[in-house]
C-alpha cells in the first residue's frame, strides 16, 4: 500500500525541510534529534496546519530507559521535594579527528549547526527539560575546536537558573577520555545519583528544610537511609520509539517524544552559544531571530 510515514535521519540543516515536505505529502514523521538545528528553523516546523493533523515524533531514546523514567517517577510525584541543585557531568563523549571527517558536515556551522550541544548532548538536554522544565536563564561557556580541527564546540559548561530557585550544572566534552557520566540531583529529601547502571538514592529520613528549621542540635544533619536500585537493562531505545511511533499511528496511543517538546531542548542548546558568544546571561524563551543572526555570522566565518 501507500507509505503511511517518513523517518528523517538526515544531517541536522536537513531536518525541517525534509519533514515538511513530509507533512505536506501528508506523511506522519519522526525525526531523529535534534529537532532543528535552530530554534527560528524549529517554529517553522511547529506552525504548519498539517503537523496538528499527524503524528511528529522525536527520536529521544533516551526516555525509553527505565532509570531515567524511574527518575521522572520520582521527581513527578513529589518524592523527591522540591529539587535544590543538578549537576551532570558528560563527558564520555569522546571522539576521534576520524570521526568527524565523516560526511564532511559534522561539527560545522553550516551542515550541524553546532557540536557536541547538537550531536552528542540533546539526550541529556532533553532529559533535563522532560524532568525539570526549561530554565529561565542560561550562561554558557563554549570552547570551538578546544581537543579537535573542527568549527563548533567541543568543550562546554553552562549554569542554568529555574524559576523555582533550582539551579543546574552541564559540562561535555567530546575531547576527554576515560569521560564521565554522572548526574546528581541534590533535593529537599535527599540525594540521588545516577553513574553507570546504578540509581541511588540517599533519602533524609527528614526533610532538609524541616530539620533545619526544628533541629536543636548544631552541626548535625537528617539519618538517611540508602535506596540502590540496578538497572542493568538499557529499556528499548531505538526499537522503543518506533514501535510507539507505530501504535501512535495504528492505535492513537500517545507519543514518547512528542515535535513540540524537542523545541525546549533545541532551545536549551541554541542559548547555552548564544550566551557563551556574548560572554553574558541569555534569558529564555530564547528571541529566535537574534539566535539566527548569530548562527549566519558563525556560517559566514567558517567560510571564509
Amino acid at each position: 500500500g501507500l507509505a503511511q510515514a517518513a523517518i528523517i535521519a538526515t544531517p541536522h540543516r536537513l531536518h525541517v525541510p525534509v519533514a515538511l515536505e513530509a507533512l505536506q505529502a501528508g506523511l506522519h514523521v519522526l525525526i531523529e534529534k535534534p529537532l532543528a538545528s535552530e530554534k527560528a528553523e524549529a517554529e517553522k516546523l511547529l506552525r504548519i496546519p498539517a503537523i496538528r493533523r499527524k503524528i511528529v515524533a522525536l527520536m529521544f531514546n533516551q526516555r525509553t530507559d527505565p532509570a531515567h523514567r524511574e527518575i521522572k517517577r520520582w521527581i513527578d510525584s513529589g518524592k523527591l521535594g522540591r529539587i535544590q541543585r543538578v549537576q551532570w557531568t558528560m563527558t564520555h563523549w569522546f571522539r576521534t579527528e576520524s570521526y568527524y571527517r565523516q560526511g564532511g558536515w559534522r561539527a560545522t556551522w553550516a551542515g550541524e549547526g553546532g557540536g557536541v550541544l547538537l550531536n552528542q548532548c540533546p539526550h541529556q538536554l532533553d532529559l533535563l527539560c522532560w524532568w525539570f522544565g526549561s530554565p529561565r536563564r542560561v550562561l554558557g561557556f563554549c570552547r570551538y575546536g578546544r581537543y579537535h580541527r573542527i568549527e563548533t564546540e567541543d568543550d562546554v559548561t553552562a549554569y542554568l537558573e529555574y524559576p523555582e530557585g533550582t539551579t543546574a550544572t552541564l559540562v561535555a566534552s567530546t575531547g576527554e577520555t576515560p569521560g564521565t557520566n554522572r548526574l546528581e540531583i541534590c533535593a529537599d529529601r535527599g540525594r540521588v545519583v545516577l553513574e553507570g547502571r546504578n540509581l541511588e538514592f540517599l533519602r533524609n529520613r527528614i526533610s532538609a528544610r524541616r530539620y533545619s528549621n526544628t533541629s536543636q542540635i548544631l552541626f548535625s544533619q537528617p539519618r538517611t537511609d540508602r535506596i540502590i536500585r540496578a538497572f542493568p537493562y538499557g529499556g528499548r531505545q531505538h526499537r522503543g520509539i518506533l514501535d510507539n511511533f507505530s501504535a501512535a499511528i495504528r492505535r492513537g496511543v500517545p507519543i514518547i517524544a512528542p515535535a513540540r517538546e524537542g523545541l525546549n531542548s533545541l532551545e536549551l542548546a541554541n542559548a547555552i552559544l548564544l550566551s557563551s558568544h556574548r560572554g553574558r546571561p541569555v534569558s529564555l524563551p530564547l528571541d529566535s531571530s537574534a539566535y539566527h543572526r548569530f548562527l549566519q555570522a558563525m556560517i559566514r566565518r567558517a567560510v571564509r
